[in-house]
């Protein structure tokens, strides 16, 4: 079954980077009018250039989505342009490891909550407001597999993507029977060109693709996957 989007709008947080990338293109290749946020302006004229003749369905705003402000407009942005916000989907996150707990930079740990955690904090404030209204709407975060599988030397990214799982747990007990959505989902380490030159001798054979998760992210975003509601989705296949 194919999801469709159609005369829908969906903001994708973060939607130029690996992941993010991915789940544009679909969400484009599925007939929605598609928002990205981005840092750099590199990655959205290349995903400019990938939505070929989609791309007119494509617009880019240069947004800190850690800032609550800032979001805010952009979704009053993108109300005052289309009339309507259907799915929103945080892919922005980043990951810190390989250091005890004890020898870990403050900056560090404070970077991890900022980029994996309120980041969608701030991202569902903007957005869940107007999604009661229309009753009607999608959210899917991106945790990850260390919201639950807690290994040495990552403690500030177990403890920022945990928390991250939490707060939408208990968003989607907050908005229960109003229309809206809310959906997290767990990847391990994705076939991403950046997880590749970090860990050049892995074998990415056995890391799933973005483009795979992609489609788990617009299944829960479709009306395929309205009685899915509070749930956390592993995508990291059997590795």
């Amino acid at each position: 079954m194919t999801a469709t989007f159609s005369d829908q709008v969906a903001l994708v947080a973060g939607g130029t980077g690996g992941l993010g990338r991915a789940v544009s293109l679909e969400f484009l290749a599925a007939g929605a009018k598609v928002v990205v946020t981005y840092r750099n302006p590199d990655e959205f004229c290349s995903l400019q250039k990938a939505a070929g003749p989609s791309a007119s369905m494509l617009e880019g705003h240069a947004v800190d989505v850690t800032d609550e402000n800032a979001v805010s407009q952009l979704v009053a942005q993108i109300l005052s342009k289309h009339g309507r916000l259907n799915a929103m989907v945080n892919t922005v996150g980043a990951y810190a490891g390989s250091v005890k707990l004890w020898e870990l930079d403050t900056k560090v740990f404070d970077r991890m909550l900022s980029l994996n955690l309120r980041t969608g904090y701030a991202l569902s404030r903007g957005a869940v407001p107007h999604m009661l209204k229309q009753k009607h709407g999608a959210i899917v975060n991106v945790a990850a597999k260390a919201a639950f599988d807690h290994a040495a030397g990552a403690s500030a990214y177990a403890a920022s993507k945990a928390a991250a799982l939490a707060m939408l747990d208990c968003l989607a007990a907050d908005v229960k029977g109003t229309g809206v959505r809310v959906n997290s989902i767990l990847p391990s380490i994705i076939d991403t060109e950046a997880n590749r030159k970090a860990m050049p001798d892995a074998d990415y054979a056995t890391w799933p693709k973005p483009e795979d998760i992609a489609r788990v992210i617009l299944f829960l975003c479709s009306d395929d996957g309205k009685v899915i509601h509070g749930a956390a989705i592993p995508v990291y296949g059997d590795s």
